[in-house]
């Protein structure tokens, strides 16, 4: 159990980075309950928010192994044990496709179905959204030092997006229109990995026989620095250590391999890092130029912020500008590391505020 520490999230109007709501607010409301949830394949962030002189204060969260519960409903209920107050609205950033009323998860086995939910854990509204729709809505609750720089670009105005190495890959984008940002999700992760030298195509020759299609999600995650590290052991012909077998038989694979290379106790784990983040860097640069991100790059998720000790920022935007004729747009766009974990949970209570009619 996570020990609790109230957050204080300040009216959207004194936002850094401005969002345009589907309701069409500028304001919190003057009062109401609203619940916030980060629905990822490995945890399940929940968060009860009351709101009190238009500032969004939570009062009870708590963290949950999505592994260990059959499904949402499950894990809500442990939630909610002993209360009986309404919620007036919730929000669920989760990551998988989202269809309307019903979203099933792309790493796990949960199905939720909000029109159902409602009536089973007494909640009168309830959004779904997917999870990087979410972390990009966080974004306006983020300070100065829940950022960590790897360029400070030229332009700093224009559409943004955010992505987001964890489980998966999430990925997602913010239209802005002059004055506020849209947030908008996509499945840019499941796209096509796109090798850039032989290396790379030995990689890909060795993903496509073992899962078929190739996707980004399959070398910039965790489950893709494991992906990595399996290639390497057999591609530089080197046996695995004992000792790193046995943590791996204990403890999550990229974990381990992430640890290593940070102590630099196994050069395959080493080299395995090096190209996560390679393959980061060149991602973050097409989703750039998709989405022409003038406004900046945000890289979000759970593996990049416990990983900063190995990013040489040098060699990473060099990576990033490699883009031949577009070089000179990608030198322009900031791109920030978000160390905040909290970023997701904090985007859907901030939905979840806004959407309350009153």
């Amino acid at each position: 159990m996570e020990k609790f520490k109230s957050i204080s999230l300040p009216d959207i109007s004194d936002a850094n980075l401005p969002m345009a709501y589907p309701s069409k607010k500028k304001h919190l409301p003057d009062s109401g309950m609203v619940l916030a949830a980060d629905v990822g394949g490995t945890k399940t962030d929940l968060a009860l928010f009351k709101i009190e002189k238009g500032r969004l204060i939570s009062i009870k969260k708590q963290r949950y192994a999505t592994t260990d519960h059959t499904s949402f409903v499950e894990s809500i209920r442990k939630f909610r044990i002993g209360e009986t107050e309404t919620i007036d609205a919730a929000c669920l950033g989760v990551a998988g496709v989202v269809d309307g009323d019903k979203v099933r998860g792309v790493n796990f086995a949960w199905e939720i179905d909000a029109k159902k939910l409602q009536s089973d854990v007494n909640i009168k509204r309830i959004h779904l959204i997917n999870d990087l729709h979410a972390n990009a809505y966080g974004l306006s609750a983020l300070e100065e030092k829940d950022f960590e720089i790897v360029t400070e670009g030229k332009i700093n105005k224009g559409n943004a997006s955010i992505i987001s190495p964890g489980t998966g890959l999430g990925e997602a984008g913010m239209y802005w229109d002059g004055s506020y940002y849209h947030p908008y999700a996509s499945e840019g992760g499941h796209c096509s990995f796109s090798p850039r030298d032989d290396m790379d195509v030995e990689l890909w020759k060795f993903l496509n026989a073992k899962f078929g299609h190739v996707s980004w999600e399959r070398v910039v995650s965790g489950q893709g620095i494991y992906n990595i590290y399996q290639f390497l052991r057999i591609y530089k012909v080197e046996k695995e250590p004992d000792w790193l077998t046995k943590q791996f038989l204990k403890e999550d694979p990229a974990v381990v391999i992430s640890t290593a290379a940070q102590e630099k106790s196994d050069p395959i784990c080493v080299q395995t890092m090096q190209l996560f983040l390679k393959y980061l860097s060149i991602e973050s640069a097409q989703l750039a130029l998709k989405n022409k991100s003038t406004g900046g790059i945000y890289i979000g998720g759970g593996i990049v912020p416990k990983i900063l000790g190995l990013i040489d920022k040098k060699e990473f935007y060099n990576t990033f500008i490699e883009v031949g004729r577009m070089e000179t747009l990608l030198k322009s766009i900031p791109v920030k590391i978000v160390l905040n974990d909290k970023t997701p949970m904090m985007g859907a209570a901030y939905y979840a505020a806004m959407g309350i009619e009153n």
